[in-house]
């Protein structure tokens, strides 16, 4: 249902029971799956790929070129997959010749005026909370929390089922199942409660904390620390998804918290 004071581009595809309110703007070569909501005054330009029973709220923008001088009008997109939530005064880029694409999993919740730069590859049940942003090139996997305010730098990566508290500035890569926390940002523990929401057992839980005691209280380094966890932990999918991801960090992991004098 397109209201008459709502721009729908003719190039645009629409897909049934997509509602869109007064003074949304739909641009030419965007693509809305079934179902979806687009409030009034949201502004979806070329290159977006919105999925069904999404919900975008007023003052969202989505696919905006990306804020990159090296941008040279490439034909990129943005991706949104469904059952996502995007609250008031989203931003969400497009991508660049890097990756081609910015991408937004399933059963996604980014809240009111969060930001998402350009070639992000964000994974599937995420929360963002309020004014987080995210800068170019950033790699987010499923299940991920961000609180108020968070900032993450450009090229960083954050594991599966992190949690990362409000205000943090991110600029080193975060492990899989850890909470993020403190200045500068620092282990300050396994996410148990999250995991215990989505059904982890106590034992796995007790098993993810022993392989984070090698690697952030034994004083090893992150080599040897990867070495003895290979050597000593059984081998799981949860202690090979932690070694795959401390070994395929570019930017080097998050340290462990250490008092000041």
């Amino acid at each position: 249902m397109n209201q008459p004071l709502a721009y729908v581009h003719p190039g645009a595809k629409i897909a049934k029971n997509v509602v869109i309110e007064p003074f949304a703007t739909i641009d030419n070569n965007v693509e809305i799956g079934e179902g979806t909501w687009i409030g009034p005054n949201v502004t979806i330009m070329e290159g977006a790929r919105i999925g069904k029973n999404c919900s975008i709220f007023p003052g969202a923008v989505i696919s905006g070129v990306p804020q990159d001088l090296k941008f040279n009008g490439e034909d990129t997109t943005v991706v949104i997959g469904d059952n996502v939530t995007i609250r008031e005064c989203v931003t969400i880029n497009r991508g660049t010749a890097d990756r081609g694409k910015t991408v937004i999993g399933d059963n996604c919740l980014i809240m009111a005026y969060c930001h998402i730069a350009h070639d992000c590859f964000v994974g599937k049940n995420c929360i963002f909370s309020n004014n987080s942003t995210l800068a170019g090139h950033i790699t987010v996997g499923d299940y991920v929390v961000l609180a108020g305010m968070v900032a993450v730098h450009q090229f960083c990566s954050i594991g599966n089922h992190a949690f990362v508290t409000g205000g943090s500035l991110v600029r080193k890569d975060v492990p899989p199942f850890v909470k993020a926390a403190r200045e500068p940002l620092s282990y300050v523990g396994i996410n148990s409660v999250g995991l215990r929401r989505r059904g982890y057992t106590t034992a796995k839980i007790t098993e993810i904390q022993s392989i984070y005691r090698i690697l952030y209280q034994k004083n090893f380094n992150n080599s040897q620390a990867a070495s003895i966890i290979e050597a000593e932990m059984e081998a799981t999918g949860e202690r090979d998804e932690i070694l795959q991801f401390i070994r395929n960090s570019h930017r080097g992991i998050m340290k462990g918290y250490i008092k000041s004098n």
